[in-house]
């Protein structure tokens, strides 16, 4: 048997994210199961979605679906599917009353009275990426409601800020797929191994570097950005550090957890009160960032402090290592 071969069978298998939840579920806050079963109505989902994200140019569904969203953006035809596919888990899984989508003007109620959850999620980020074929992804925020359950859901149950996440991750769908959560115990990231059918441990307790040499900025606003803004960005430059800007928020943001940097997305002309929005892109990308040693704010306070006003609430966004927060902030 060949050395290569040898090193393959040596080396371990990791737990698979059923068995991860299982074993971890005493630390969740509230451990009844129910959010174990919602974590995995969502890595169910994110299965589904990442088949027909990979065979999307084979049947057809990649391009403009031929109207635009709440954010007055050309809907893709797989946003539009992935919000379905994540939508009818959620409501078939039961344990949802209510969900925010960026695909939505208005809170889908799921008729499940007595659940005990809110979803606030983004079913397709960076999905203007899906036609060349660069990484995309599936945000998402866990919330636990504060109405009764068994009462209609009501505004102050969506309307929460970040700091009351219970749970948050994203699916990263790019050259493997992965999807990452944290319970506010740590941030663990899980491998999508195609021919099992199973989320793998693959990045346990994962943490960001507090400095990095990487800063990721759509520099084609560059002139419409704040005074300040410029001058950190000049000083990223005369400090030797790379561009990297995907288009991606969660591949930018995944690059940097894993390796260090800033992603910054601040206001401008067009979009003065910042273009990401907060409660389904923000919040959830903030506590993994926190849970992981990062930093998120807006440029002046943190990012999860924020109350929320409306559901598609944009902010500028400054999210990654923490001491390269830390002096953007400033």
């Amino acid at each position: 048997m060949g050395k290569a071969e040898n090193s393959r069978i040596a080396l371990p298998v990791g737990s698979n994210l059923d068995r991860f939840i299982n074993k971890n579920q005493e630390a969740f806050k509230y451990a009844t199961g129910e959010l174990s079963q919602l974590i995995r109505d969502l890595a169910y989902a994110g299965k589904v979605v990442n088949r027909e994200i990979n065979r999307a140019g084979l049947a057809g569904i990649t391009g403009a679906y031929g109207s635009e969203n709440v954010q007055g953006e050309e809907q893709q035809n797989l946003d539009v599917a992935a919000n379905i596919r994540f939508t009818r888990a959620l409501k078939k899984g039961g344990e949802v009353a209510a969900i925010i989508s960026e695909e939505d003007e208005d809170i889908i109620d799921l008729n499940n009275p007595r659940s005990k959850y809110i979803i606030a999620i983004d079913p397709l980020d960076g999905s203007s990426n899906i036609d060349v074929n660069v990484s995309i992804g599936t945000i998402f925020s866990i919330y636990r409601r504060i109405s009764p359950a068994g009462s209609p859901v009501q505004e102050e149950d969506v309307l929460q800020a970040g700091k009351h996440q219970v749970a948050a991750g994203y699916i990263l769908y790019g050259s493997s797929t992965m999807f990452v959560y944290t319970t506010g115990k740590g941030v663990n990231g899980f491998t999508y191994e195609p021919s099992l059918g199973e989320y793998i441990l693959s990045h346990q307790n994962m943490k960001m570097p507090k400095d990095g040499k990487v800063y990721s900025v759509n520099e084609g606003s560059y002139r419409s950005f704040d005074d300040d803004v410029k001058t950190y960005i000049e000083t990223c430059k005369d400090r030797g550090y790379s561009a990297r800007y995907i288009g991606s928020l969660v591949a930018d943001f995944h690059r940097n957890l894993l390796k260090g940097g800033i992603y910054i997305y601040p206001s401008t002309e067009k979009a003065p009160n910042g273009k990401l929005r907060l409660m389904y892109e923000c919040n959830a990308l903030a506590m993994i960032a926190e849970q992981a040693g990062g930093l998120a704010t807006d440029g002046k306070q943190r990012i999860m402090d924020i109350e929320p006003e409306s559901l598609h609430q944009r902010v500028p966004f400054f999210v990654g290592s923490k001491h390269m927060v830390e002096e953007a902030s400033k």
